[in-house]
């Protein structure tokens, strides 16, 4: 069984992380992509150039757009490009967790979360990398100060904002961006909170993961980042994606008062 820091529910607020990322063993950048066409190959140049260093994994769900092959012709020409095909659209939070397991099972030490879009800007990743040298996930975060986002209308700043408060209401997490999907992870912090038990997807998927980091005592970090909306390609955001995450929180939420309360009364 993985052992876990005393620290359980901290949360600490980072920003003035070096360039020089200090973390132990190999990195793997794991890409989840869908009908990414247009910017496969921009984000993946921007990553190797941010930090060469890293390895990166493209997790591509069968895109009908040929981002596949892309994929596999960027791997064939550069050997820091890994691509894992899967047999079709599965969802995000199933994509991450793929690339995780292939992450794990090959070694990687350090597992990170990144959008293909360029929403989640390659070049502050070292700034993620150098907070995990005291921390077991690093989270960039949009809702701390130095945080922000570019292009968005006030109608997704208000769904974000608002999913992440009602998350730390309900489950009592510390983080402030709670669904955001920039993430660093040790491999331990993977290993140690029952990934394999993870079945959400999306915006819940996220508030899963940070809360079964939390509840298992590991130490979480919040970088600020610059979130920047899309400018080719569809948004993956749909009106199931919130529902799931909105009935999912509720449920876990309940369920964990409940649990508490039955406690107390023993």
């Amino acid at each position: 069984m993985t052992s876990c820091p005393d620290h359980r529910g901290e949360a600490v607020v980072k920003g003035d992380g070096r360039l020089t990322p200090q973390v132990p063993g190999p990195i793997l950048v794991i890409i989840p992509t869908y009908n990414e066409a247009e910017n496969v190959e921009a984000i993946v140049s921007r990553v190797r150039s941010a930090a060469p260093h890293t390895h990166i994994l493209i997790t591509d769900d069968n895109s009908p757009d040929g981002t596949g092959k892309i994929a596999d012709e960027m791997a064939a020409a550069d050997d820091h490009v890994h691509v894992l095909h899967r047999q079709g659209k599965e969802g995000l939070g199933a994509a991450y967790l793929a690339g995780f397991r292939w992450g794990i099972d090959h070694g990687y030490e350090v597992l990170v979360e990144m959008d293909a879009d360029g929403s989640h800007q390659p070049e502050e990743l070292p700034r993620l990398l150098d907070a995990l040298t005291d921390a077991d996930l690093v989270m960039g975060s949009r809702w701390v100060p130095g945080g922000s986002v570019v292009n968005w209308p006030a109608s997704r700043e208000v769904l974000s904002r608002g999913g992440s408060l009602y998350s730390r209401l309900l489950l009592g997490v510390p983080m402030r961006d709670v669904t955001g999907g920039y993430r660093a992870f040790r491999r331990r912090t993977l290993e140690g909170i029952g990934m394999e038990h993870v079945a959400s997807q999306g915006y819940c998927f996220q508030v899963d993961l940070a809360w079964r980091t939390v509840k298992s005592g590991f130490r979480v970090v919040e970088v600020p980042i610059t979130f920047v909306e899309r400018e080719r390609g569809d948004s993956k955001m749909s009106r199931a994606i919130v529902i799931e995450a909105l009935w999912r929180v509720t449920a876990w939420g309940l369920h964990s008062r409940l649990k508490g309360l039955l406690g107390r009364d023993r």
